[in-house]
């Protein structure tokens, strides 16, 4: 079993005597505190502690990593507080050590909210310090080495949780050999049979394939050679996880899938590795469109590679992967791999920076969350990243998730242009926002100051981030729309009563908040806008209270179109401008307009507190729909008649609908797009003028 002294010795070889004495003092402490505790496996406690520990020195972290992972659980599961820990190692490793700590003993609802919570906290942590996450993750991945003495409820509980948020994280930071193991135990865990399977046929194929490996291998090191290129060849085995994933997506055989032979080039230079990729396409043929270059556009977590597919001896598949010793150290230990060489700590690697661009990301989506399950929806989408590079118009490039559209790439630059987003051009050419983005794609994208995002976006947008940021902006214009129908509704009531809002005393205005229990004013507008609360009683307590003798009558209010998501239409009677209209307010939707004669709202006319009349502004702008109903005579293209007729008056066709009376007879329901009366009566003039129509109703 591995001491303390056996890691201080591994430690020498990049620690200063210094250092390694202040992790051995953090391991004492830890010892100390700890005493008397097990675990479950029947070892004293300190073994994990110590564990976690020797796993983040295989990736060469920092000291005051290393202690915080030997002092992670003291914080939860001991009487030491964060207060004696900064007295004892300083404010930095006591941060460190409060952020890895797992809120165990918060109550949740369900395991899948408990989950979401800690990840949540996690997050918040990971924004002060990355380093959390790595200790996280060695925790987690010793936790996962020793489940055998868990019940088996427990271990799958843990499998799927590491599998669906651990090892994502693990690959997002780029740390290949930990995301490995996670994903291989958490596999064994969840699907032993499955695991033991893959695991005998690998075994087996191995031993068929041994002298094929050894001679391709053998091939590639010779060329190299003999061009003078110092490289090193290895064999590379797929890990059981991946090889189940291919089996699943991919719907192939565990033999189709053993088949293809991997190996990985690693060399000192970037030269080396575009020369080592025309040296090996010049003994095996490539397969056409195989090939990623991931050093000139390097992947979200830092990983950069060339990739190739070959076809060798007898037809057999070569994937081929070259790099440096750099990218491989990389490709490893990911974000890990740059704690040493950060000379200087406000300077930060590129591989930093976009590890800690994506954990801002996560912060901004996890204050705009309804809650935490949707949170971790949205975090769970943005962690499996297949991935596609656009470009802005400037040729920048940008990666977005694969399945991205427009709106995902203009909120990706900034959440300003996608709330003023109105339309986009693709390769120079217009294109629908829908449209999934696909890889060296250009894009440009139009804005207009007084644009807002629309609902339907959230139908077929991608990224977490948009729809966070979409859904947030319309919960706030929603907000912002109620507390402005609701003054003006609350102001023309006034005025009806020879008042104004402004003379309205302020102790008058605090007891009617006080009366119905709202915090402010601004509160008192939004529920009046979303009809919870009528302008018409409210008036009446404000002057009451004021002692002001009441005089009675009926506002008018004047709409202008664009008031915003609180005022619609109603699609019973589809009123247009022209039309008397009046307005009914809607509990929790604000207001609906209706034609004064609809016959839905007959019992509420004489209802002052539902009921309001409006009239339309001259200035009125916008598309209106509106329902015509049509007996026509059968004959040869009279729908194409209509149709002509009806973009003749510059109107047009949302929906048709047409129906048989009789054998010569039909009934055709036409829903048009018109900016007004004057503008229906054209189209109904239009109509009249064919010889086929018999009868023009409007709905």
């Amino acid at each position: 079993m591995s001491t303390v002294h056996d890691l201080a010795l591994r430690l020498e070889d990049y620690l200063t005597p210094e250092k390694i004495a202040r992790v051995k003092r953090a391991y004492f402490y830890a010892e100390q505190a700890h005493e008397g505790q097990m675990r479950r496996s029947g070892e004293r406690y300190i073994t994990h502690p110590l564990a976690v520990a020797n796993i983040l020195s295989d990736m060469h972290m920092d000291h005051q990593s290393l202690m915080a992972a030997m002092m992670h659980d003291v914080l939860e599961d001991t009487s030491v507080s964060k207060e004696a820990m900064i007295e004892q190692f300083g404010e930095g490793v006591a941060e460190l050590v409060d952020g890895v700590s797992k809120l165990t003993h918060l109550e949740f609802e369900s395991k899948l909210e408990e989950q979401a919570e800690n990840f949540q906290k996690m997050v918040l942590a990971m924004s002060k310090d990355i380093r959390v996450i790595l200790v996280k993750l060695a925790d987690r991945l010793h936790n996962m080495r020793t489940m055998s003495a868990m019940p088996p409820e427990k271990k799958r509980r843990k499998s799927r949780e590491t599998l669906e948020i651990f090892a994502p994280i693990a690959l997002r930071l780029g740390i290949n050999d930990l995301r490995v193991e996670l994903e291989d135990l958490s596999f064994e865990a969840m699907y032993p049979i499955r695991a033991e399977r893959i695991r005998s046929a690998i075994k087996k194929q191995f031993g068929a394939r041994k002298e094929l490996v050894s001679i391709i291998q053998t091939a590639l090191s010779n060329r190299l050679s003999e061009e003078g290129i110092d490289a090193e060849v290895q064999g590379r085995e797929k890990h059981l996880y991946s090889i189940y994933q291919k089996m699943r997506e991919k719907r192939k055989s565990l033999k189709e899938i053993l088949d293809v032979y991997a190996f990985r080039i690693t060399t000192d230079s970037i030269d080396s590795c575009y020369r080592i990729l025309g040296v090996v396409h010049n003994l095996y043929k490539p397969i056409p469109n195989r090939f990623k270059d991931y050093i000139a556009i390097p992947k979200t977590n830092g990983y950069q590679s060339l990739h190739t597919t070959l076809i060798g001896l007898n037809g057999v598949p070569i994937e081929i992967q070259i790099r440096t010793r750099d990218m491989e150290d990389m490709a490893n230990h990911g974000i890990a791999a740059h704690w040493l060489y950060k000379t200087d700590e406000n300077q930060s690697t590129q591989t930093h920076l976009r590890a800690r661009r994506w954990v801002k990301n996560l912060l901004e989506m996890q204050e705009s969350a309804g809650d935490s399950l949707e949170f971790i929806e949205n975090v769970k989408i943005d962690l499996f990243p297949d991935e596609i590079y656009v470009f802005t118009p400037k040729g920048r490039i940008m990666e977005l998730p694969k399945g991205a559209t427009p709106i995902d790439f203009a909120y990706a630059v900034h959440t300003d242009i996608g709330n003023s987003c109105v339309g986009c051009l693709v390769n120079r050419k217009l294109a629908p926002l829908s449209q999934p983005l696909s890889s060296g794609d250009s894009i440009k994208i139009i804005t207009t100051p007084g644009a807002r995002p629309n609902p339907a976006w959230l139908n077929f947008v991608f990224t977490a981030k948009a729809r966070t940021n979409i859904r947030s902006f319309l919960t706030r214009m929603e907000r912002e729309d109620a507390i402005g129908l609701g003054k003006k509704l609350l102001d023309t009531q006034l005025d009806l009563l020879d008042r104004n809002f402004e003379s309205i005393p302020a102790h008058v205005l605090e007891a009617v908040l006080e009366e119905s229990s709202l915090r402010d004013v601004d509160h008192l507008f939004q529920e009046i806008g979303q009809g919870n609360k009528t302008a018409y009683m409210v008036a009446r307590r404000l002057v009451q209270l004021n002692s002001e003798e009441l005089t009675t009558g009926q506002a008018s209010l004047t709409i202008q179109g664009n008031d915003g998501l609180l005022i619609s239409y109603a699609k019973c009677c589809r009123p247009i401008p022209g039309d008397p209209i009046v307005g009914v307010m809607s509990k929790g939707k604000g207001m609906v307009v209706h034609v004064e004669h609809c016959r839905n709202i007959i019992d509420l006319r004489d209802d002052p507190d539902r009921c309001l009349d409006l009239h339309w502004d001259k200035s009125m702008e916008g598309e209106f729909q509106v329902e015509i109903r049509l007996d026509l005579r059968n004959a040869r293209g009279v729908l194409a008649s209509v149709a002509n007729a009806v973009s003749h008056a510059d109107a047009n066709i949302e929906s048709i609908q047409m129906q048989d009376v009789d054998a010569s007879n039909s009934r055709v329901s036409i829903v048009v797009a018109v900016t007004g009366r004057k503008h229906l009566s054209r189209v109904i003039k239009r109509l009249h003028a064919l010889p086929s129509v018999s009868k023009i109703d409007r709905v």
